[in-house]
């Protein structure tokens, strides 16, 4: 693909700094690059703290600098993690009220990443298989504000109790967070049957850690996951910011000459990188 590949499309998976984990770019870096190459929106992740406040300011010093055009908007959002109280709806309430537009399951607190790695003093999502309690009213707020509930690291077995409770408490924009990440660990049919089920969005994103500080690119799984489920349910992402990988803008680049190149179309390609987090982020077709 000789055009501008970034022209209009949409990252909902990318960690800055400031962090307590050393990272690529900072905040307002990745609002630089994104201008230059017409990124349309970016959304910035933290395990750590609400991102929304950091996003706000970025916008303003966007705006004074190049005014309404070139089109850029940065969001935010939460991880539900121990370091702002673990499922916690006040917390939650606050960054949707900030301008919040994704509210992530437990991440590097979840039970399931914790059990994994021999770690206690987890974030519990599930109990007696369904939703903890709390999650009640934390459903209830993703679906006043219209935001986005995305899995984190939970299991694919809480993912599937996460995604009923969720649709039956009226959510309508569920994201399964990197389902092929080695601690998430859904397989493809699991993949497949939780679209069809619960019709949510899956989130491929571009590289995955293996221990050692070393990443493994997931590329070629994210193409057999297209073919196999469908564009319309997928999202890419690239889940960048690590000192070891490729700059953000680099590794999208990388990930949609990939695709292409594997025969997945343009129009698939297009929807997977822009119609599809478009309509999760609630700002529809350019």
């Amino acid at each position: 693909m000789n055009e501008n590949r970034l022209e209009g499309i949409i990252d909902m998976h990318i960690h800055s700094a400031p962090d307590i984990r050393q990272r690529k770019l900072n905040d307002l870096q990745i609002m630089e690059a994104a201008v230059r190459r017409g990124v349309r929106a970016v959304v910035i992740k933290s395990h750590h703290v609400p991102t929304a406040d950091r996003a706000a300011l970025v916008n303003l010093v966007k705006r004074e600098k190049y005014g309404e055009q070139p089109e850029f908007t940065m969001y935010g959002g939460i991880a539900l993690n121990r370091f702002v109280g673990g499922i916690n709806p006040w917390a939650v309430e606050t960054a949707l009220k900030l301008g919040g537009k994704v509210v992530w399951m437990p991440t590097n607190t979840a039970e399931n990443h914790c059990r994994k790695e021999g770690r206690g003093d987890y974030v519990a999502c599930t109990e007696n298989g369904r939703p903890v309690k709390e999650l009640k009213s934390v459903f209830e707020l993703i679906k006043e504000y219209d935001a986005v509930l995305a899995t984190g690291h939970i299991s694919p077995e809480e993912c599937f109790m996460i995604a009923e409770g969720a649709r039956n408490a009226g959510v309508k924009k569920i994201v399964i967070t990197h389902p092929e990440f080695h601690i998430v660990g859904m397989n493809l049919e699991d993949q497949i049957r939780i679209v069809k089920d619960y019709g949510v969005m899956l989130e491929r994103v571009y590289a995955q850690p293996i221990g050692g500080g070393n990443y493994k690119k997931n590329l070629a799984d994210n193409a057999e996951a297209v073919r196999a489920i469908g564009s319309e349910h997928i999202i890419v992402s690239t889940d960048g910011g690590q000192m070891q990988n490729p700059e953000w803008f680099h590794t999208i680049e990388e990930y949609i000459d990939y695709l292409y190149d594997a025969g997945i179309t343009k129009q698939e390609i297009d929807q997977m990188t822009k119609t599809n987090p478009a309509s999760m982020l609630g700002i529809g077709p350019l």
